[in-house]
C-alpha cells in the first residue's frame, strides 16, 4: 500500500478471523515498527509477541480475576477518576458508534457485559504484542512517549500487511498474569498491548471509523504569512 492508504484506511479492529498469523509476516511488521523514532535513539521498548496457549492463559486468567473483583494492577498510571470534559465526550462518542453497530441498546446489560469481556480477552485476536520498557526509566516521561511511537509503528505496519489491530489496556489489567505467561522480567514495566490478527469483515464493529478533529481544530500556525 501507499503510505496515505495505510494511514487513512487504518481503523481499530475488534473482531478477528481465527487464522493464525505466520511468524514471517509478524517479523516483517516488527522490522518496520522498530524503525520508529525515539529520543536520542534510546529505543527503550521491548516487544513480546504472544500467541497460542500462553495467550489463552492470559485471556482466561485476566478475565477471571477482573470478573471476580480483583483490583486492576496496570503498571502505568491512568486518570484516577477517569477522563472528563471533552476527553470523556470523545470516549462516549466512539462507544455509541460501536454499540450501534453491534446492536447493543442502552439498557442491554448482557450485551454491554459481553463487550467488556471481549476487551478482557483482547477481542479474541490470534496474537498479542505486549510492549514494555526498562524499569530504570519509570520516572522518565519521554520513554512512554517513545513507546507510543513504536505502538503507532506496529498498527500501521500491520495494516500495510493486511493485519488489523487494536491498542488494548483491558487485556493487561491484571499485570501479574501477563508477566507470568509472557515471561516478562521484573526489570521491565508493562506499558500496553496490541491485539492483532486478520480482520473479520463480517464483524459489525470493524466498520466503525472514529471521528477525528480537523487540522484547523488541533493546529496553531505561527510565523506563516497569510
Amino acid at each position: 500500500m501507499e503510505f496515505d492508504e495505510v494511514v487513512l484506511g487504518r481503523r481499530s479492529i475488534r473482531g478477528y478471523k481465527p487464522d493464525s498469523v505466520p511468524k514471517e509476516v509478524i517479523e516483517e511488521v516488527l522490522e518496520l515498527a522498530v524503525r520508529s523514532p525515539s529520543s536520542m535513539n534510546t529505543q527503550p521498548w521491548h516487544l513480546y509477541v504472544v500467541t497460542g496457549e500462553a495467550l489463552n492463559k492470559i485471556r482466561k486468567e485476566n478475565t477471571e480475576r477482573n470478573v471476580s473483583g480483583v483490583p486492576p494492577s496496570r503498571e502505568i498510571r491512568t486518570p484516577n477518576k477517569g477522563y472528563e470534559g471533552l476527553h470523556r465526550e470523545r470516549q462516549i462518542e466512539i462507544a455509541v458508534q460501536l454499540f450501534q453497530k453491534m446492536g447493543i441498546e442502552r439498557d442491554d446489560k448482557e450485551g454491554r457485559q459481553d463487550w467488556v469481556l471481549r476487551g478482557f480477552r483482547q477481542f479474541d485476536a490470534p496474537l498479542s504484542i505486549v510492549v514494555t520498557f526498562d524499569r530504570d526509566l519509570l520516572e522518565d516521561d519521554i520513554s512512554k512517549f517513545d513507546c507510543g511511537g513504536i505502538v503507532n509503528g506496529l498498527v500501521t505496519a500491520g495494516w500495510s500487511r493486511g493485519l488489523g489491530a487494536v491498542i488494548n489496556s483491558q487485556g493487561i489489567m491484571q499485570s501479574p498474569v501477563v508477566r507470568e505467561h509472557a515471561g516478562i522480567p521484573d526489570d521491565q514495566v508493562i506499558m500496553i498491548c496490541v491485539a492483532m490478527g486478520y480482520p473479520d469483515d463480517s464483524f459489525p464493529a470493524n466498520e466503525v471509523v472514529s471521528n477525528r478533529r480537523s487540522v484547523s481544530e488541533v493546529t496553531t500556525f505561527v510565523g506563516f504569512e497569510e
